[in-house]
């Protein structure tokens, strides 16, 4: 009877198999390596937190005054990376750094300089990196104080402090440390930085923190201007994550409506201010969900939002960085104003910058305190 011989595998094989299985395993050691980095060191900072005023050498001392008209601009400088042919990864793009230290310097100064076209009393600026492999580790807070001159009075709120992201793998988007720089011609007398809730699952890695800053300045009657600065979340999952977060500034701006302050807020909804912004605009905007509306019935009666637009001459403040801009890109109105109903708002809209600087045009908001408090 024939007997059948053992087969065993070559000594060549076997070496193959061994590597490919060191290889998988040294896969798998690496990605829960970076989970468990990503996971421990991931944090938030606590809420109310006092925030540094810096002063301004050459601005003066005088308080606010009632039924002057003042100017505030808001500006997402997107971190000095966004030229008008600059795409961004998680817009569908392929770009997830500046091109060039000298890349962030022209942007942040061309920002600079629309600002100081707009000769601002308040200026509210978000996506301003303070040290970020996204932006070349360049403090873009120093860039703006300087370009702006020593008469601005100034603030910086923390919105994230992000680990390292991997991704794209290519030219990964590092880790970023930004916020909100919020500047003022008249004394800040105190500042915080109070913390907007955010998703609780897996997502909050990406959203990571968020916040906004409250400056108060005084006012000649002896009321304040409570001055708002914020970026609420755009990369979330649950879409009730914004409107909790709308809940939150409005209750706190209701607050101070209330006690007989001046409430005005600058900054990024990541939400269509104007309901329909495809239609004033003239293009489909189908398959881009990312920005919604806000529901009327969050808006307490006391407050009311500030879209900045002019009919005549209807301007985008933002794009959408899947693609270079260009005449048919999906763009909307998504920075603008809340004030509360002691404030006059005299005119409102956005500067055409073509989106040279940023994926962002600025917006401004003239206004006045109305003498009644």
């Amino acid at each position: 009877m024939k007997k059948t011989a053992n087969k065993r595998s070559s000594p060549v094989k076997r070496r193959w198999q061994r590597a490919v299985l060191g290889c998988l395993a040294l896969l798998l050691v690496v990605v829960l390596g970076y989970a468990a980095y990503v996971l421990l060191t991931y944090y938030r900072l606590g809420d109310a937190l006092p925030l540094e005023i810096l002063s301004a050498p050459s601005a003066g001392s005088v308080e606010v005054t009632t039924g002057k008209t003042y100017r505030a601009v808001s500006y997402n400088i997107g971190f000095g990376a966004y030229s008008d042919d600059y795409t961004f990864f998680m817009d569908g793009g392929t770009e997830s750094r500046a091109r060039s230290a000298a890349a962030v310097y022209e942007n942040v100064g061309g920002a600079v300089r629309e600002i100081q076209a707009q000769d601002p009393d308040f200026v509210l600026l978000q996506e301003v990196d303070v040290d970020g492999t996204r932006s070349h580790h360049i403090d873009e807070t120093t860039l703006v104080r300087d370009g702006l001159g020593d008469t601005y009075y100034s603030t910086f709120a923390q919105n994230y402090d992000s680990p390292y992201l991997f991704w794209p793998l290519l030219e990964p988007h590092g880790a970023n440390r930004s916020g909100q720089l919020t500047l003022s011609r008249y004394p800040i007398t105190s500042a915080l930085r109070r913390s907007l809730p955010i998703e609780e699952s897996l997502m909050k890695l990406v959203d990571l923190d968020r916040c906004y800053s409250v400056q108060r300045i005084g006012v000649d009657n002896g009321k304040e201007l409570v001055l708002y600065n914020f970026h609420l979340s755009a990369y979330t999952s649950d879409g009730t994550i914004a409107e909790e977060q709308l809940k939150l500034l409005f209750s706190d701006m209701l607050s101070e409506y209330q006690k007989g302050n001046y409430a005005v807020a600058g900054g990024d909804f990541n939400k269509d201010l104007l309901g329909d912004s495809s239609a004033v605009f003239g293009i489909s905007g189908e398959t881009y969900t990312w920005a919604q509306p806000i529901p009327e019935e969050l808006i307490p009666a006391g407050l009311t939002v500030a879209a900045p637009l002019d009919r005549e001459n209807p301007v985008p403040s933002c794009r959408n960085a899947d693609r270079p801009y260009g005449p048919d890109d999906f763009v909307l109105v998504v920075d603008g104003f809340i004030v509360s109903d002691n404030v006059a708002v005299m005119d409102s809209a956005a500067v055409d910058t073509q989106f040279q600087w940023s994926d962002h045009n600025p917006v401004y908001l003239s206004f006045r305190l109305k003498e009644s408090g």
